[in-house]
């Protein structure tokens, strides 16, 4: 088929091809020419968001919670630029996106022409991939392709740069599509081999204190990934510990579940981890929030990581088994390697290190005094899941406390329920990627948890939230501090609390209400279950401004530069030295 169109259709008849139904994004001089044609259209929905940024983390909780790629355009200049903290943050969360962005017409490019910028330039290094169109002839097969790498292998964001006059030039549109898509510099590895299976099983059967360390790239591999992994591990008997991206992958009410790992994870999955004599890292990259002290991580452990990113090996820990390939083949291959040897009857095995791994549990460590007044934080988080977890609840967060108390309280027994800014962590998150969800799920549940300082960021998208009608809900958990900043500077910075008191917050309600959205304010425990109870009643979005004690801090933490073994359960459990330098990344 050959259709006769300008550039800017072609644009979204390859992108209508792919599947593409929504397309979020911010008009402007340089894309005018697709804006055009979107108006002559019907198949593709466009969302108007308010800002750029928050465009990009739509595209992200769209693609996060459907599994499909999201998709947004932007202008060139300022409308490019102000999707670098976004492009970043998929980039590290490893979350499938087309930017579409617009550029001057290409005799201009280097000119200092206005609303022009280096965009190819300055995303290079937070991108999986990025293109400039120069000829139209190239531009239906790019699409494909960028399609092509932001979904294969470790998933990520690839940008296409276009030049206005090549959106109103005239080409034939060829429907691509249908033909293979490939690209002759990347050929991701998907298959392992038999011989490192068989090494895999035998130190799983061999293990006495064994530990599977799960990560966001399960569910990046799919709902399969999950299920087949779930069986392996009620197969093995083996605990299940979780990153902070990776929640959801195994359900969390399981009793092999110990909690996430990490930063602010379980007593119990960290000192499993301490003490383990076998790892099986799934899908997960052995980040710096999870190991704290390289020097001191999982010392007596053998290490197998099992990962479709080859530079992830050996990358931050030296393992002694790599699997490369994608994950949901790789453990469909040892479960059932397993099965044909019946190669499992170490239950008895098993039997000390469960008793170990009990009597950690015994410290409750997210144990915290219930009070009226003020609000615990912790008992917001676990009164919402409580009320909720019948639901099928859709998460998204901003950054900070909250953040963690929502991981930690609030619990997931599905993948692509759960949506944070890992990697990165970027404030604002929160209120765009629950847009993107929304509209991937209409008529469920979605719920933004939020902080206050975080909500702030991209409090504009309420405007966005309002002209599509979409049920959000907004949790805010508001203790009028940058509560992250404000607890590390207790901990660390004598109580100097510099510039993280926010001393000028709006009214949320009057704000949400001025978007022509129902907000109300809970300021005692006991209103807690009739505000979260009407919240859901209300098909309508809805604000809630949950004011809470100003003062707790997010326990158990790891100090920076502390090994896992080193972890405090609370304000009174301080270690005598001072928390030092090394390590400093993980605040």
């Amino acid at each position: 088929m050959n259709i006769k169109c300008i550039g800017a259709e072609i644009v979204l008849r390859s992108l209508s091809d792919k599947g593409v139904k929504i397309l979020f994004g911010y008009p402007g001089g340089a894309t005018l020419p697709i804006y055009d044609e979107l108006f002559k259209q019907k198949k593709i929905k466009h969302i108007l968001v308010r800002h750029e940024q928050g465009a990009v983390h739509a595209a992200e909780g769209y693609a996060r919670s459907s599994g499909n790629v999201g998709v947004l355009c932007v202008t060139s200049g300022p409308g490019a630029t102000n999707c670098v903290t976004g492009l970043a943050d998929a980039y590290m969360d490893s979350i499938p996106l087309i930017c579409l962005t617009g550029q001057v017409p290409t005799k201009l490019i280097g000119n200092d022409a206005f609303q022009e910028a280096d965009t190819t330039g300055i995303t290079r290094s937070i991108t999986k991939h990025n293109y400039l169109i120069k000829n139209i002839k190239d531009l239906e097969k790019i699409i494909n392709e960028a399609f092509y790498i932001a979904q294969s292998g470790r998933p990520g964001p690839v940008l296409i740069d276009l030049p206005k006059d090549i959106l109103n030039e005239e080409y034939y549109y060829q429907s691509l599509n249908k033909k293979k898509i490939s690209h002759p510099n990347y050929k991701p590895q998907l298959e392992v081999d038999s011989n490192s299976i068989e090494k895999v099983v035998s130190l799983i059967v061999n293990s006495k204190k064994p530990i599977f360390y799960c990560g966001g790239g399960v569910i990046n591999s799919g709902k399969n990934a999950c299920n087949i992994l779930t069986k392996l591990i009620r197969k093995t008997g083996f605990p299940c510990t979780n990153t902070l991206m990776g929640l959801g992958c195994f359900p969390a009410i399981d009793k092999q579940f110990i909690g996430m790992l990490g930063m602010h994870g379980t007593y119990e999955a960290n000192l499993a981890m301490h003490d383990s004599d076998l790892i099986i890292a799934v899908g997960s990259r052995f980040d710096d929030r999870v190991t704290g002290n390289l020097s001191k991580f999982s010392p007596y452990a053998k290490k197998i990581h099992i990962d479709i990113d080859p530079s992830s090996i050996n990358k931050n820990v030296k393992v002694d088994i790599a699997l490369i390939g994608d994950v949901e083949k790789i453990i469909k291959a040892i479960y059932l390697e397993i099965q044909k040897s019946n190669s499992i009857s170490n239950s008895n095995n098993l039997k000390n290190w469960w008793l170990q791994i009990a009597n950690w549990q015994k410290k409750n460590c997210l144990g915290y005094k219930k009070v009226n007044h003020p609000i615990k934080p912790q008992y917001a988080i676990e009164r919402l899941y409580e009320i909720t977890k019948n639901k099928d609840c859709f998460i998204t967060t901003g950054v900070g406390q909250h953040q963690m108390w929502a991981a930690q309280y609030y619990k997931f027994n599905k993948p692509n329920r759960w949506m944070t800014s890992g990697g990165l962590g970027t404030m604002g998150y929160g209120l765009p990627a629950a847009i993107g969800a929304q509209i991937a799920n209409p008529g469920k549940l979605v719920i933004d948890i939020d902080g206050e300082a975080s909500f702030l960021m991209t409090m504009q998208e309420l405007s966005t939230i309002s002209q599509y009608k979409l049920p959000v809900k907004i949790f805010i958990v508001n203790n009028k501090w940058m509560g992250m900043v404000r607890q590390w500077q207790e901990l660390i910075h004598g109580g100097r609390y510099s510039e993280s008191y926010t001393e000028s917050l709006p009214d949320f309600v009057k704000l949400a209400e001025s978007f022509n959205i129902l907000g109300f304010k809970v300021t005692k425990s006991s209103d807690v279950d009739g505000s979260i109870n009407e919240m859901i009643k209300i098909k309508k979005p809805v604000l809630i401004d949950m004011v809470v004690d100003q003062k707790e801090n997010c326990f158990p933490m790891i100090p920076s530069g502390a090994a896992h073994n080193e972890i405090l359960l609370g304000p009174e459990d301080q270690r005598e030295e001072t928390i030092n330098e090394e390590g400093m990344v993980l605040i």
